[in-house]
């Protein structure tokens, strides 16, 4: 059996192609596997759960489908869909997960987290990080009508989008000690984690220990998942 992980998918309705994908996905892949962990920014934004969104539950429905199946299915939120709550994930069936866990896999110990907290240089994008994640602002805002919701979404994705042009490639991307200290806290062998949309493995010693790091890429043209069994862990990229 596998256990897959997958994440920046940024599944919206301006992307027909990329939900098509996703879903040929768990009827394909992920319906042969133990476990399915989906890392953050599932969806390319979240404004509660009360939204309306016939996205959100066709996207339920299938995952639902596959928890019927006896396959479970963990998130861990990322930058875009850190509002995403317990309604959607008692529709989904989805188990939230806290932004850093340990999995004890066939004897590793692999960390798994979205992987924007490991983006130390940016600086301005961490202090962005943390007021959004300040507990009162995000129940004002959940308290606002949808319609203001979603004209605030979209000025901070095309703010996002317009910063991102001014930053250079280096400073978006780890922080390598940031990396190491992460590894030491959670003595893990491997590290996987999406945000960047590098995908890749990377090799590190850290103390004379071998560790890696695995970074899925986004579902931009072609999906991206890591296949874990008892024999390798592999970095997959498929068509949609």
């Amino acid at each position: 059996m596998s256990i897959l992980f997958i994440a920046d998918l940024h599944l919206s309705e301006q992307e027909p192609a990329i939900t098509a994908g996703f879903l040929r996905f768990l009827r394909e892949e992920a319906i042969h596997a133990e476990r399915l962990y989906i890392l953050g920014d599932f969806f390319d934004y979240w404004i509660g759960d009360d939204d309306p969104n016939p996205l959100h539950t066709k996207v339920a429905h299938a995952l639902n489908e596959l928890k019927q199946k006896g396959i479970s299915c963990y998130f861990i939120h990322g930058n875009r869909d850190f509002l995403l709550g317990s309604c959607f994930a008692k529709e989904s069936g989805l188990i939230l997960l806290p932004q850093e866990n340990v999995l004890e896999l066939y004897g590793k110990r692999i960390l798994i987290l979205h992987g924007d907290t490991l983006c130390t240089d940016d600086i301005g994008y961490q202090q962005y990080r943390k007021r959004v994640h300040t507990p009162w602002i995000q129940r004002l805002f959940l308290l606002l009508p949808l319609f203001i919701r979603l004209k605030i979404a979209a000025k901070m994705r095309a703010g996002s989008q317009y910063a991102n042009t001014q930053k250079s490639e280096s400073i978006m991307d780890v922080n390598q000690q940031t990396v190491i200290e992460h590894f030491e806290k959670h003595q893990a062998d491997w590290m996987i984690h999406g945000h960047t949309h590098r995908p890749a493995i990377h090799d590190l010693q850290i103390d004379n220990k071998a560790v890696h790091r695995g970074v899925l890429g986004a579902w931009h043209h072609h999906g991206s998942m890591f296949k874990v069994t008892e024999t390798s862990i592999e970095l997959i990229s498929f068509p949609f």
